[in-house]
């Protein structure tokens, strides 16, 4: 058995870097102490393939350690949800359900809300729903023949605003801001605000799962057939019987935004594992 230090049976190697034409300084000294037998000419070289690799990411997700944080990219979640949801409108309403998505509803104080989205037939869905406990906590109904405008653009606010937001959104708009209520205007959770605002969700890139039901531009090619569909089969007397979609920016009138800056720092929109708070 050889001992360290003995260099018998192996054989010296040269790691040279891609163009490095000078002789190492090993090969030169394998070369004067070449004993009897040793036979001259040029010396096979081995270089260790190179592993390094980069990708690029359009969001800071990706990252395994951080998207699990999100219990809707645990195995499960956002399958029990569609089943429930399914059910609940076979029970219901019995309408074809064009899709599903999972979207971030954006209220006009600049919270972040996680949602589903679900469009039929006739109506629109937004649920609220808890991929902690698995149970839907709130469903509002949207006639779509009541949708007359969908806005599309960048987010944009007031000049003296505290609290801004890049990216992109889309607005829903089904009735006339003058009908609402003094008290439901300044209300939080108010669910009487005639239009909603959604933008990507944060987990769009973890997967190709969630890159199909995170995606706007997939759900807004479901919406406004659905929506004008709606229209050409709606009896009733409304505004004109037509759907205008409008590439503008989106307002959000906030200008603190003081809770929406901790909400949105602290994702309390989202059903996020918090971690132990013991030991």
């Amino acid at each position: 058995m050889s001992t360290i230090g003995s260099f018998e049976g192996f054989q010296p190697v040269s790691l040279k870097q891609e163009g490095d034409d000078q002789t190492s300084e090993t090969d030169q000294l394998s070369t004067e102490e070449g004993g009897p037998g040793t036979v001259s000419g040029p010396r096979q070289t081995s270089r260790s393939p190179s592993v390094t690799e980069s990708a690029l990411y359009p969001s800071p997700y990706h990252q395994p350690y951080i998207s699990r944080k999100y219990f809707i990219t645990w195995p499960g979640p956002i399958e029990t949800a569609t089943e429930d949801l399914k059910g609940h409108i076979a029970k219901t309403s019995g309408e074809k359900i064009q899709g599903f998505w999972l979207l971030t509803e954006i209220d006009r104080w600049n919270n972040e809300k996680e949602r589903i989205l679900l469009v039929t037939d006739r109506t629109l869905l937004i649920c609220k729903y808890d991929f902690i406990m698995l149970s839907c906590v709130q469903l509002q109904w949207i006639p779509l023949s009541a949708v007359y405008c969908i806005c599309l653009g960048k987010f944009s606010f007031p000049t003296m605003s505290l609290d801004k937001r890049q990216g992109e959104g889309l607005r829903i708009c089904w009735g006339s801001p003058e009908q609402q209520s003094l008290l439901s205007c300044w209300n939080p959770w108010s669910t009487e605000v005639p239009y909603t605002t959604f933008t990507e969700h944060l987990m769009k890139y973890t997967s190709e799962k969630f890159l199909e039901i995170c995606k706007s531009s997939g759900f807004m090619s479901k919406l406004v057939p659905a929506i004008q569909n709606a229209h050409r089969n709606s009896t009733g007397s409304g505004r004109g019987k037509g759907l205008m979609v409008l590439t503008e920016p989106v307002l959000i009138e906030t200008y603190t935004g003081l809770m929406s800056f901790t909400g949105n720092c602290n994702k309390l929109g989202y059903s996020l594992a918090r971690g132990s708070v013991g030991f």
